[in-house]
């Protein structure tokens, strides 16, 4: 399975947001990727101020061109996230997949949302304006499962557990940690999820913009099922594309059977 991952850098414009994906969409063709990862809200500023301006409802028109791209470049487009408004008004933090037809196979509304406030860093409350989702996200593909979540969800090792308990292979996760936790954090989180779950973890950031409202580290990640970085960006924009093998998941959880020798006489984690 082929993965790429886009860093872009996000503007205040939507349209130039969205034409910057199939710009970097056109520039990979020639490397026929399987799998495209997109950032947390690519199509608007991070900023809670603006969510609710920049929000479409499911099948609007930020929809609708990706999912006219992942027919067009034949590809599962994991759409980093955006803004969506349900027909009740309320605001979610929601990632829309779809397979290489176009069709959406799969939508996440982050659950659980980034309220901080970190002494001498940063202080954020998406509460104030998102809705948090309710649902576990893992989506059939012609390779296997693989999971979605968003952003600040890793901090959970219960969900990601979750995800591998129902057969995912590979996560995906996009992300915009800050300055703050991106340094602290960032690398640990997708090393130490891989790990306990035996599974890629996929991280994929928009790139840096000082001048921007909300700093993102970059740096986005790609570890594999042995906790190994197999690659990661710096703070630029760009991209990279990488190959796995799920083999090796296979092969990892044969050798070390950390899942097949959790205590359930003890211990469970249940989805509710």
């Amino acid at each position: 399975m082929k993965i790429a991952q886009i860093q872009m850098k996000v503007t205040a414009d939507k349209e130039h947001n969205i034409k910057e994906v199939e710009k970097y969409l056109k520039k990979i063709k020639e490397n026929n990727p399987d799998i495209v990862v997109l950032p947390e809200m690519f199509n608007c500023p991070y900023d809670k101020e603006v969510f609710e301006e920049y929000s479409e409802k499911e099948g609007g028109k930020t929809w609708q061109r990706l999912s006219e791209f992942a027919k067009k470049y034949n590809i599962y487009l994991f759409a980093g996230s955006i803004p969506e408004k349900n027909e009740e008004g309320k605001v979610y933090n929601t990632s829309f997949v779809f397979d290489r037809k176009g069709n959406q196979i799969g939508k996440h509304r982050k659950v659980h949302l980034f309220d901080i406030d970190v002494k001498g860093g940063q202080t954020f409350k998406e509460s104030d304006t998102l809705t948090p989702g309710k649902n576990l996200t893992v989506v059939d593909t012609e390779f296997g499962k693989v999971g979605l979540m968003i952003c600040y969800d890793i901090r959970f090792p219960e969900w990601t557990r979750l995800m591998s308990l129902e057969g995912a292979q590979v996560v995906v996760v996009p992300g915009a940690f800050n300055m703050t936790t991106g340094p602290a954090h960032w690398e640990l989180l997708f090393r130490t999820r891989a790990v306990d779950n035996q599974v890629y973890m996929i991280g994929t950031a928009p790139a840096q913009d000082k001048e921007g409202p909300y700093i993102s580290y970059g740096n986005s990640i790609l570890v594999s099922p042995w906790g190994k970085t197999v690659d990661r960006m710096s703070y630029e924009e760009g991209y990279m594309i990488n190959d796995i093998d799920l083999k090796q998941v296979e092969e990892i959880r044969k050798q070390i059977p950390a899942l097949a020798h959790r205590r359930t006489d003890l211990y469970e984690i249940i989805k509710k």
